[in-house]
């Protein structure tokens, strides 16, 4: 789920170590990078679309922290090495609230955060905490488990409908509606509307999009969840949606965007992983005939394919320091940004020796990656989203023994340039 994050009792992020919290510091120096940047920003892709791109890459093997320019001239660090991004995500004087001054902006469309009312993973504590603190029941181990009988029964479903036809377009066809279904069923909202709320979120991810366009659709989702708010109160239900309305404490636009964060990701964002893993494990059959004939092993698999693929965070995750920060000998400025690169961190060789094969992660390696965020806004449904991959995988690999993609995988089409990474479509057979 897109930096939609913080933990529950079970979710939590370990806190960091005493070293981690120190951070590594060397002599204090202040950086002022010359008129020439050494690296690009944001970068561009290279070979593998599941790779970050290598000019990150560069940066987290071989350079000092550095910074990057962003398109209104400003500067802000960027954070590629594992131990960094952990230390930054769970520092108390790195702020992830986009009204803080000098928060990162990545591209012009991002200023829409700064519109109408925040949600809950734009805030820092106390109210990230008491808004958080209102979700955290509905994403508990307990809750999670009891949810598995009925993902099973959306994967069959799904599958029931595209079996006979002998192929199909995964990512339309089976990952969406699946992770549509789950997040709809939580919060109450209507799947009939799927179609509307699928497009809406993905007009606000891309990063082409104009400003006024990603305006426009983030204003229409919040509408249509103030609506659908005000509609519980006259027929209640026992889902997200109308638990958090009855509440006095919280005034139904603060339902609105609780329940905007929570759809958004849990559909769109989960949607990609799944998508993602299937291709990943098609172009190498090897590693998918390994997973079948030992299923016990796919729950390890979802979360080490999370840390292959994060699909959130290719161009950073923003905070900005509201106090001085020393972080490898380098003085982050209170008021400098922050950009806090997943998939770079998620593939440091300092972490795993084999970090960028394909369920390369060391056996019990995959709880220290990122992809899911780490610290106070580590992600509410992260247990979910690895449960709703596990069963996707098992699902498909096992009722479709012959899963084959329909085209070389050098054809797939992959988003453009977008907030959460994945395909465009999956054209499969079996």
């Amino acid at each position: 789920m897109i930096d939609m994050s913080g933990p529950t009792p079970r979710f939590r992020a370990e806190p960091p170590t005493r070293k981690e919290r120190q951070a590594p510091t060397m002599t204090t120096t202040t950086s002022t990078p010359g008129a020439s940047d050494p690296l690009p920003f944001p970068a561009p892709r290279g070979g593998c679309p599941f790779a970050p791109a290598p000019a990150y890459e560069t940066a987290r093997d071989e350079l000092p922290l550095t910074q990057v320019t962003l398109y209104d001239g400003r500067k802000a660090w960027l954070i590629t090495r594992h131990a960094d991004a952990r230390f930054v995500l769970s520092d108390p004087r790195f702020s992830a609230d986009v009204r803080t001054p000098g928060f990162p902006m990545a591209n012009e469309r991002q200023r829409f955060l700064l519109q109408g009312e925040p949600s809950f993973v734009r805030m820092d504590a106390p109210e990230h905490t008491r808004q958080r603190g209102m979700l955290t029941k509905w994403f508990t181990a307990r809750r999670i488990r009891e949810m598995r009988p009925k993902i099973q029964s959306f994967a069959d479903a799904r599958i029931d409908r595209i079996a006979p036809r002998g192929q199909a377009e995964l990512v339309e066809e089976f990952a969406l509606p699946l992770s549509s279904l789950v997040i709809c069923d939580i919060l109450g909202v209507p799947y009939e509307d799927h179609a509307y709320f699928e497009r809406t979120s993905q007009a606000m991810l891309r990063w082409n999009a104009t400003q006024d366009e990603t305006l426009a659709a983030w204003t229409d989702l919040h509408d249509y969840l103030q609506r659908l708010a005000v509609s519980k109160l006259r027929t209640p239900d026992d889902r997200v949606v109308s638990l958090l309305v009855e509440r006095a404490d919280l005034t139904h636009s603060e339902v609105a965007s609780m329940c905007r964060t929570l759809l958004v990701a849990g559909h769109d964002t989960t949607a990609e992983a799944i998508a993602m893993s299937v291709a990943a494990l098609l172009r190498e059959p090897e590693k998918a005939a390994e997973l079948r004939a030992h299923p016990e092993r796919y729950a390890e698999a979802a979360a080490e394919l999370l840390r292959y693929l994060s699909p959130v965070g290719h161009h950073g995750v923003g905070r900005v320091a509201t106090e001085d920060v020393v972080i490898d000998g380098r003085t982050i400025r209170a008021g400098e940004g922050a950009l806090v690169v997943l998939p770079a961190a998620n593939r440091d060789g300092r972490v795993w020796e084999n970090a960028g094969e394909l369920l390369g992660g060391e056996p019990g390696s995959t709880a220290s990656h990122i992809a899911l965020g780490y610290g106070p806004h580590y992600c509410l449904g992260a247990s979910l989203a690895r449960l709703e991959i596990e069963i996707a995988l098992e699902t498909l690999f096992r009722r479709l023994p012959r899963l084959r993609l329909a085209v070389p995988f050098e054809e797939l089409a992959f988003r453009e340039p977008a907030s959460v990474h994945g395909l465009k479509e999956l054209p499969v057979r079996w």
